[in-house]
């Protein structure tokens, strides 16, 4: 079987682990008192096919030479990273609820070095391209295998030094690097065309030389189709342009920038738990 081949079986279960993602979202922020809740909603689908599907990894040996490496540079968005990590093996799921919390290994950002599995510390926007070019352009100088995947946020793109790295992976043809843009249209201060327009993202990308894959971001299957179209190009960089709905599952969150940056109360977060139990429920009954 293809590494991306997905049978309608693993696309249930990816499918199901994903809202169970969410909830743990939900209940991470819930204890935290405070973090990001929109964007973590929104990217669960991708996460979850990354950690258990796409990524060539092993929590058991999370230093692994040969491993892929997933560079997240919106580290705001890292309780659905920490989430599945910890569903796929790094760290145990109770740990979680340390999340923001003195002496935590989870913090606010991802920090390199506090917690196996972190490639890099994230914080400042911007940087995460930069970060998986240079790992990428190592990577091939000295004819490794693995590849690099790089998520990062559509509002990072208003940032100078984004394009600076655009240009830099196109100009080297780093085929081993494929970003994935999280488009969900928001960030802090309200939706990102009324804070600095973006469009035409997929022009701008393509004139730097990259491959431009658009895909529902929310749509398993679709997205690792996409990595599999862009795990086959040569000689250019793949960008991921993934259309993703901010608080994806929890209806009074979705396509609200209000819920950008910070977490539901007690009854929020009750409410959300509920919508996402009604939704696995119907996902199972799908099958």
């Amino acid at each position: 079987m293809n590494l991306f081949d997905l049978p309608e079986n693993k696309l249930k279960e990816l499918e199901i682990k994903a809202v169970e993602a969410r909830k743990l979202v939900i209940s991470t922020l819930l204890e935290a008192g405070s973090g990001h809740s929109a964007g973590p909603l929104g990217m669960a689908d991708i996460f979850t096919a990354f950690y258990f599907h796409i990524l060539n990894h092993n929590p058991k040996d999370p230093d692994w030479d040969d491993r892929d490496r997933l560079i997240l540079s919106n580290g705001h968005i890292c309780p659905i990273r920490y989430v599945s990590m910890a569903q796929s093996g790094y760290f145990p799921i109770e740990e979680l609820k340390t999340l923001r919390k003195i002496n935590s290994r989870l913090q606010g950002h991802p920090h390199r070095g506090a917690l196996p599995g972190v490639e890099t510390t994230s914080g400042p926007l911007g940087e995460g391209i930069s970060q998986a070019i240079g790992i990428a352009l190592s990577g091939k100088l000295d004819k490794k295998e693995f590849h690099v995947y790089c998520i990062t946020s559509d509002g990072e793109h208003q940032e100078g030094n984004t394009w600076e790295a655009i240009m830099f992976a196109g100009k080297n043809k780093l085929e081993n690097l494929t970003v994935v843009l999280d488009r969900n249209n928001i960030q802090i201060d309200g939706t990102t065309e009324a804070v600095m327009p973006l469009e035409p993202l997929a022009d701008k990308y393509k004139s730097f030389n990259w491959h431009v894959i658009e895909v529902d971001g929310n749509n398993i299957m679709r997205f690792v189709d996409a990595v599999r179209e862009a795990r086959a190009v040569s000689e250019k960089p793949t960008i991921i342009i993934a259309n993703t709905i901010p608080g994806m599952g929890v209806d009074f969150m979705e396509n609200d920038f209000r819920w950008h940056g910070k977490p539901p109360n007690e009854n929020e977060a009750k409410l959300a738990l509920q919508e996402l139990r009604t939704l696995q429920g119907k996902i199972e009954s799908e099958y």
